[in-house]
């Protein structure tokens, strides 16, 4: 039976803000709050845009400017001679509204991305690598697995963390991200299990899903992993590959202990899984220290790390430590995609392995600055909003209580700030009651990002200390 609203129905439902500007944002907000909280069932078709229009005493233009906005977010859609019907999104789908592809400097405070702003050490890294760059220039400039002399430092740094390693076990790539995706593609077929944690890196359910694997999410409590229920899922599902990020764990913050390492480890044998651990975070403790890598603990496990959080974003430069036979498997399967890494790039991150412990301490006072400001102000700003203080990483994952994050997020960008919501962060758009908040800007920037956020939340009827809730 076809169902469907008629548009009486629908604008008794809706509650748009008197005044709220633009209307159609609003509008759209409206019933898009209604699909997330179950009033408006997904299938059921709404009234036409001229109807709806009449109804609310608004231009026709209105209500198809707002239609269109839920379909480029994934809340309506819309076939020929059937009208336009209810939806979800697709939680990995992020439309019209994708952050990853808005410019930098775009005049929105960059709260949905933990990256950290570049390394004092970074310039005189560059100018010492350019100097260097003229006795390469003589060869064809192809280096499939790495530059010698930049895995030869990110052996050695392994080794000074507790991971004897030779640098033929080093596979450069242009990032943590890519590093993974070739990973993916080389070791999961279509339809292998792949297991992840929820909440996990958005980046890698968009990899596991473009390598068309079968996502095996695994809930987080709020203390951290449960490796009974990691192990339990690893033996059901019998995954391929599980994929983990120990080292303040992106987004919850979490660091996994020794005994838990050793668990997950001893799991993963029993249970045929290679481990992908995801060290992008690792080298940047504030309080306490890090456990040693995963690899430590087995030597099948794969390790993936990266120059961005340390040093900058900027530099697209990340590495695998595996076998040497993987890396060769490695190098022959990027062939495919892009060759080599930036030799230019590769020099600067080697010499600035040189000054790593330098950068650590660098790093360490900035993220510690920050992390207690942006505390500070969500709790005076929001006390009903909870979290935990990580000992290290980049981000605070927020529990909102009775909000919901995407309309948190909404209401936030029209005050000139992007934030994550958490549906981003798992694999069946579940996480709604929660945000991550990165402390990777500068305290002067979270003070005024939690000021907008405060700000924004006004025309939902908030005052201090009470829910942030929007009134529909």
């Amino acid at each position: 039976m076809d169902r469907h609203l008629s548009a009486v129905q629908l604008a008794r439902l809706l509650r748009v803000p008197p005044g709220a500007r633009p209307y159609y944002e609003a509008l759209a907000g409206a019933v898009r709050a209604l699909v997330l909280d179950g009033r408006l069932p997904v299938g059921v078709r709404l009234p036409p845009e001229r109807l709806l229009a009449a109804e609310m005493g608004v231009s026709r233009t209105t209500v198809t400017a707002a239609y269109d906005r839920l379909r480029e977010q994934g809340y309506l859609e819309s076939r020929q001679g059937s009208g336009s019907r209810a939806a979800l999104p697709d939680p990995a789908a992020l439309g019209a509204d994708n952050p990853w592809a808005a410019p930098d400097g775009d005049g929105l405070l960059p709260l949905h991305t933990a990256a950290p702003a570049a390394t004092p050490v970074l310039s005189r890294a560059i100018e010492e690598a350019g100097r260097d760059y003229h006795r390469y220039t003589l060869g064809m400039g192809y280096h499939p697995a790495g530059l010698p002399a930049l895995r030869e430092a990110v052996a050695r740094r392994y080794g000074e963390r507790g991971l004897p390693t030779r640098p033929e076990q080093i596979f450069v790539t242009a990032g943590a991200q890519h590093a993974l995706h070739l990973l993916l593609f080389l070791l999961a077929a279509p339809g292998d299990p792949v297991l992840l944690d929820s909440p996990t890196f958005p980046h890698a359910i968009d990899s596991a899903r473009l390598r068309g694997t079968r996502l095996v999410p695994v809930g987080m409590p709020e203390d951290g992993w449960h490796i009974d229920l990691v192990a339990a899922a690893m033996r059901q599902s019998e995954a391929r590959v599980a994929y983990v990020i120990p080292d303040f764990h992106n987004p919850t913050g979490h660091l996994m202990s020794r005994d838990d390492r050793a668990a997950l480890t001893a799991a993963a044998r029993r249970s045929g899984t290679t481990l992908i651990a995801d060290e992008t975070w690792a080298e940047t403790e504030i309080d306490g220290e890090v456990p040693p890598p995963l690899a430590s603990f087995d030597r099948t496990v794969i390790s993936i790390g990266s120059a961005s959080k340390l040093w900058w974003g900027g530099l697209r430069v990340g590495w695998v430590r595996g076998t040497a036979a993987l890396a060769g498997r490695l190098a022959a399967l990027r062939a495919s995609v892009d060759i080599a890494t930036s030799v230019l790039e590769q020099l600067v991150v080697a010499r600035l392995f040189e000054q790593v412990e330098q950068a650590r301490q660098e790093r360490r006072r900035a993220l510690d600055a920050s992390r207690a400001t942006l505390t500070a102000a969500l709790r005076e700003e929001f006390p009903q909003w909870s979290f935990r203080v990580p000992s290290g990483g980049g981000s605070l994952w927020v529990r909102l209580g009775s909000s919901g994050a995407t309309d948190v997020a909404a209401a936030a960008a029209e005050r000139g700030v992007r934030l994550a919501p958490g549906p981003w962060f798992g694999v069946d758009g579940t996480l709604e009651n929660y945000l991550r908040i990165p402390f990777t800007q500068p305290p002067q920037v979270l003070r005024e990002a939690v000021r907008r956020i405060a700000a924004s939340s006004v025309p939902y009827g908030y005052r201090p200390g009470q829910p942030l809730t929007p009134a529909l």
